[in-house]
């Protein structure tokens, strides 16, 4: 804080002097302070809260004699400015008014009743709809050599609480840190004193530091176990994970101590296994544009996510996002999800549930919001709406002969039961179309409250009480336009035109004057004010009891909720699924446990849905053809190719249908990919280094399980260092890590894997030259290459004519010169001079050297002088004379 806010609190006004109190506090948010209709930020806040939100900085008043900077949010539409700060990593103290001003002889108590960060939201303006926004915290234990790695996250909208831990050293530990961040994707992340060094050069949030103690074991596990109502952390499978459980019981604490309440909807505890899932690192999710379009904002750009997103609900959307990132290894899951979407598919019932579906909201959030008591009156009204739609739900789901009464739609089925005594209770309390917040009353349905209905007599009767008030007064006075209103800041009262005022009785007491009339009160008026008054304010007072008191009631439902929520999130994602594979005609996959992977008439997902006609390709790997070694032009569909299979690896165990004829897919642990080319500038990465890093984390982590994509590997250097580290890499994928892998490249020297490695095929993208331009067929054959056909994707590319012809002279010089030179040539030094017709192997490095300083050979003169594009079919003929009389060693006549 600036100097002004140091200075002893007595020497400050009163109401300062609370608010410096409840800001020492919280000296690291902005505290917004609740003053009647505003909540008013201070001192440096209101500073920075004006550069944050570009809302106005006042200076009103002082306190000790320094001025107040003040700015402020009006209360009803704070929402729009805590999304905004939240963007921005801010977090905020939300201080309210809690004591009564009418009774208050100093400033109104206050208390901060909540406190709003990053991870963790609940209000549905905050938090993005499709995805979640996860509370995370990392607990490193060093135990020697041995260093665990323990992380937890919670979802405070869903009250969803996993965890993981697993061994690591201290050469990898910042790389599976990089890794699970990418995976999990939190909003906030605790650390200890001892983590924050972790997540120094790492993108993602900035950490939260907590107090070591929020890790300890023992105390976690206390918290954790009181939590879950359990004794034992056996039952969920987390028994002996104390670097887990430690970060568990941090997460809880921080979450508790943001809400000022309990967690009443985190139920379970969520273990995930290191090798539950088929592991996806950063760069894998970045290059197969799981969620995140590689350029352009999200939306924007297709992704796998955005094309299979035909979910009517949000819960929806959130669960296909969490399996397209969580694929599990488990056969036995995907094939389940298999047979639900062949039996919605067979049925045809994916149309009707789609639109049952479509009047849900968005349950599990609600029940979260009920359980903090934050819900909202049109929360409920939802609630009841979609609750009401789970009997037609459940009797759309297909009753199919063979669903047995352990698959998923059948026990999909069962969990959509009603809970009829929540649906019950809601129908009672909530009115038909309830007020947006409990404050402006007739949220509490008619019938529910005998003592709220009376309050609300009174003030309904008001109307009739007033139109037979303003008779009698007319008949009274003879002011035959009388009126008898209201409004909200001066009440009831009797207006008269200027023109009548001299029949007005003596009993009226003026209220109001205005250009053309007066506003009076009467003694029968005022007492009926006082009444009606009295009784809508105590109608709303009673309002808000019943409304937290249904809250509390509802809380006994929070289960019930969670599950039904869990239940229509996947009947939505698999009749997404369904559809999309019954519309673009996917097929079922075969998942076994035979090593290797068929496909047959294979497309790219996403690709296919963008162009007029995709051209389908087959794949095959097997024990005895791990490798496909990929040659073919520039823009032939190399990298389509290999992205499309690890998609439908993906898809396929995900619980999807594919895009693919027939696919026979095996055992897969991990995918791993290095495609595209992309520096670390911030890290001071270069696209090289990345590459190369990429390539090493592959090596290092790949086995026989594994899929893996290499996409020209070794471009980033000098053509021989490139040449040889392809080769190498090759050469070790094939032999150490035996992975299925596609290998792409322009080595073509390369091709020549297949005669020392029985294990690896070639197999190249075609492409047919017509003229100067080139056609691009895109169907993978067998074989290899006959050439990268460069220039002339340079040349679709735009580059100038010029250009082009001087490329074309070039690659003739460095070809020709290929031929002889015995070591690394090069580009940018003098031209060899040795003949044509020495072979490689005869040149020496020295007479290499001395090749490299001698005259270039008349015959590469005279080719070189040819412009071929500017030349009449005659010249051409007397061109190709000459140089095959210079090539003979007879003399120029031209």
């Amino acid at each position: 804080m600036n100097s002004p806010e140091r200075i002893a609190a007595d020497k400050h006004t009163p109401m300062m002097q609370q608010y410096l109190r409840i800001k020492a506090d919280h000296p690291d948010m902005l505290l917004f302070y609740r003053m009647g209709d505003f909540y008013e930020l201070f001192f440096e806040d209101a500073e920075k809260a004006s550069r944050l939100l570009g809302i106005t900085l006042t200076q009103r008043g002082a306190s000790n004699g320094t001025p107040i900077k003040m700015a402020g949010v009006p209360f009803h539409s704070a929402d729009q400015y805590l999304a905004k700060l939240v963007r921005l990593g801010e977090s905020v103290a939300i201080c309210e008014q809690i004591g009564d001003p009418a009774t208050s002889k100093g400033p109104v108590e206050r208390k901060v009743q909540r406190i709003v960060t990053p991870g963790t939201l609940i209000e549905a303006e905050l938090l993005p709809e499709k995805s979640d926004r996860p509370l995370l915290a990392l607990n490193v234990l060093r135990q020697r050599r041995h260093v665990t790695l323990g992380l937890a996250w919670l979802s405070l909208a869903s009250g969803q609480l996993r965890v993981t831990e697993f061994a690591t050293d201290e050469s990898r530990l910042a790389v599976q840190v990089r890794q699970e961040l990418e995976r999990i994707a939190p909003a906030e992340v605790l650390v200890d004193s001892h983590g924050a060094s972790l997540l120094q050069d790492l993108p993602g949030p900035r950490p939260t530091l907590v107090a070591d103690w929020h890790f300890d074991r023992s105390a976690a596990e206390k918290a954790v176990l009181e939590q879950l109502g359990a004794a034992t952390l056996a039952g969920f499978g987390a028994d002996g994970l104390g670097a887990a459980i430690g970060a568990a019981g941090a997460v809880l604490a921080y979450a508790r101590s943001t809400q000022g309440k309990g967690l009443h909807h985190v139920q379970t505890l969520v273990v995930e296994r290191e090798d539950e899932f088929i592991g996806l690192d950063a760069a894998t999710r970045r290059n197969l544009e799981l969620t995140e379009p590689l350029r352009g904002a999200e939306g924007q750009s297709p992704t796998l996510f955005s094309l299979l997103d035909h979910c009517r609900t949000a819960m929806g959307s959130r669960l296909l996002r969490h399996w397209l990132h969580h694929a599990p290894r488990a056969q036995d899951v995907a094939r389940a999800r298999h047979a639900a979407i062949a039996t919605l598919i067979d049925a045809r019932a994916c149309e009707s549930l789609a639109s049952v579906l479509g009047g849900v909201p968005d349950v599990e959030r609600i029940a979260s919001r009920i359980a903090l008591l934050s819900a909202r009156p049109r929360d409920l009204s939802g609630l009841r709406a979609g609750l009401l739609q789970l009997a037609a739900l459940q009797q759309t789901i297909p009753a199919h002969d063979a669903l047995a009464s352990s698959s998923l739609l059948a026990q999909t089925q069962a969990e959509l039961a009603t809970p009829a005594a929540c649906v019950a209770l809601l129908e009672r309390a909530i009115a038909t179309e309830p007020a947006a917040t409990v404050r402006d009353g007739g949220v509490i349905a008619r019938g529910y409250d005998a003592e709220l209905d009376e309050l609300r007599g009174l003030s309904d009767n008001a109307g009739q009480f007033l139109l037979d008030l303003e008779a009698r007064e007319r008949e009274r006075t003879g002011i035959a336009n009388l009126r008898v209103e209201y409004n909200k800041v001066h009440g009831f009262y009797i207006e008269v035109t200027h023109g009548q005022a001299a029949k007005v009785p003596d009993d009226y007491r003026r209220r109001q004057t205005l250009k053309n009339a007066e506003r009076y009160i009467t003694p029968e008026l005022k007492a009926f004010e006082d009444k009606a008054l009295s009784a809508q304010d105590r109608a709303l007072a009673r309002e808000k009891q019943l409304y937290e008191q249904l809250l509390q009631a509802l809380g006994e439902h929070i289960g019930e909720l969670q599950r039904v929520a869990q239940a229509l999130a996947r009947i939505d994602v698999l009749v997404a699924l369904a559809s999309h594979a019954e519309r673009h005609q996917w097929c079922r996959p075969e998942l076994t446990a035979v090593p290797g992977i068929d496909i047959v008439q294979g497309r790219h997902p996403v690709v296919e849905n963008s162009i007029e006609r995709f051209i389908a390709n087959d794949c095959r790997l097997d024990p005895e053809r791990r490798l496909l070694l990929i040659t073919g032009p520039n823009m032939g569909g190399k990298s389509t190719y290999m992205r499309q299979l690890a998609l439908i690896t993906l898809l396929a165990y995900m619980g999807s249908h594919v895009p693919a004829n027939r696919a026979t897919i095996g055992p897969v642990d991990r995918i791993f990919t290095r495609i595209g080319a992309a520096d670390d500038l911030a890290a001071g990465y270069s696209t090289f280094m990345v590459e190369m890093m990429e390539s090493a984390a592959i090596l290092h982590g790949a086995t026989e399980q594994s899929l893996v994509l290499m996409d020209e590997v070794g471009r980033g250097t000098s053509t021989f260092d490139g040449l040889a580290l392809a080769w190498a890499i090759a050469t070790a994928l094939l032999q150490q890590s035996r992975s299925f892998t596609l290998f792409a490249t322009h080595y073509f020297e390369l091709t020549q894997l297949p005669h020392d490695h029985p294990g690896c095929a070639n197999v190249h993208l075609s492409a047919v030259e017509h003229k100067d331009s080139i056609v691009f067929l895109h169907a993978v054959q067998e074989g290899p290459a006959s050439q990268s056909y460069g220039l002339q994707v340079a040349q679709l590319a735009g580059v100038p004519q010029p250009v082009i012809r001087a490329a074309r002279r070039r690659l003739a010089m460095l070809e020709a010169q290929s031929v002889h030179s015995g070591g690394q040539f090069d580009l940018f030094s003098a031209p060899f001079s040795a003949p044509l017709s020495i072979p490689c192997t005869a040149v020496s490095d020295d007479a290499a050297e001395a090749d490299a300083v001698a005259a270039t050979p008349p015959v590469i003169d005279a080719l070189a002088a040819i412009d071929p594009d500017t030349l009449s079919p005659r010249e051409a003929l007397d061109a190709l004379y000459r140089l095959k009389r210079l090539a003979d060693g007879g003399p120029d006549e031209d």
